[in-house]
């Protein structure tokens, strides 16, 4: 019994006192050693760079020492924001690194090929023919700030005057352009050409590109005192009442909640949830890719008293490898769904057992999601 106990104990121990130290020991050729490299991560928000986790300097070596704040860990190494992340020696984008708590010290030596803002990057454009800039700054009235947005036109759009539904997106750099990404792209041009050939389905996308610093504010709608206050709300304003008319005005759109649909991951996950609950009369379509319920919880409460809606088409997808607590957030929130009256029928929920929080997992999907949330 006494061995047993003391078995236990020293697990507990090493679960409750797992850390793990991070040194880069190498660096880009033509690194700036003035400059502070940030850890950022699932565990901080994704903030891109928060003083808290700034890497210690010691000589030609960064190091920062983590403890065990969840089982898996996803991250990568920025100069202080998204535009300066970590990425291949040419430039592009890397996976987003993963490490499991499982030993009680531990230490893991890092190499850091290049950072994007400093690449040789060509900066050659992967995005599709039919893919365009709608505008470099569009002004956001709601929150007094301006943002980049791209929109992709069904292939046979000039050779035709149909009119199509649309796809709104979170995340804008990652979607089409490997050019513009941070962390990879998800394809979604190359994906919706295919599938106009062969399925005969044919969208309007219009990728909103996030706002750096101001992306964990704009993608909720509750504040967060360790990470950022509340934007979500003029952000949704933003999309509904000031950028939807205006590709309405511009395009020939279907302009009704059944043809318009709304997707994201992560936080842009747990916006998207968001917005199909509260507009349902906008968005009758919601893509909800692994999302942060996690950061705010706020958006149970808020389901509860909205889950209501009878006429809106909502995919849920997460990864087993997403990290602890992401697959039983999901769970919770679909058994909340049902037990207030939102119809089963309209709810798909794919739980993928090796699925990562990464732009690779998303991209494999979004055909699978698309295809259900625009089947008849």
């Amino acid at each position: 019994m006494k061995s047993l106990l003391f078995i236990i104990s020293v697990s507990l121990t090493q679960v409750l006192f797992c850390q793990v130290t991070f040194i880069i020991d190498s660096l880009p050729i033509n690194h700036n050693y003035e400059k502070n490299i940030y850890i950022s991560g699932n565990f901080e928000g994704w903030t891109g760079g928060k003083e808290d986790f700034k890497l210690l300097k010691n000589n030609m070596h960064y190091q920062i020492t983590l403890p065990n704040t969840k089982e898996t860990i996803s991250f990568k190494f920025t100069l202080g924001s998204w535009d300066a992340v970590e990425c291949q020696l040419n430039g592009n984008p890397i996976e987003n690194r993963v490490y499991n708590f499982n030993k009680a010290q531990d230490t893991v030596y890092v190499k850091v090929a290049n950072w994007q803002s400093e690449s040789s990057k060509l900066g050659i454009s992967t995005a599709a023919k039919n893919v365009h800039v709608f505008a470099e700054n569009f002004k956001i009235p709601q929150l007094h700030r301006e943002r980049k947005i791209s929109v992709y036109l069904p292939p046979n759009y000039n050779q035709s005057s149909n009119k199509y539904p649309v796809l709104y997106m979170h995340d804008g750099q990652n979607v089409f352009d490997l050019a513009t990404s941070y962390s990879g792209e998800w394809e979604v041009d190359e994906t919706l050409n295919s599938l106009s050939n062969t399925k005969g389905l044919n969208l309007i996308v219009v990728a909103i590109y996030h706002g750096n610093d101001k992306r964990l504010s704009e993608y909720s709608p509750w504040p967060n005192p360790k990470y950022a206050e509340a934007e979500g709300d003029a952000y949704l304003d933003f999309i509904v009442n000031t950028l939807k008319p205006e590709i309405d005005k511009t395009y020939r759109t279907k302009k009704s909640a059944k043809n318009t649909a709304i997707m994201g991951s992560s936080m842009g996950g747990l916006i998207t949830h968001y917005a199909a609950l509260k507009y349902p009369d906008v968005f009758g379509k919601a893509g909800v890719f692994s999302p942060s319920f996690w950061y705010a919880n706020e958006s149970y409460n808020y389901t509860e008293k909205h889950a209501h809606v009878n006429h809106v088409k909502i995919y849920y997808l997460v990864g087993g490898s997403e990290g602890e607590g992401v697959v039983e957030d999901v769970e919770n929130m679909v058994n909340l769904m049902k037990q207030n009256k939102f119809p089963e029928k309209n709810m798909f929920t794919k739980i993928v057992p090796e699925g990562t929080h990464s732009e690779s997992f998303w991209k494999s999907e979004f055909e699978n999601a698309i295809l259900w949330l625009f089947s008849k």
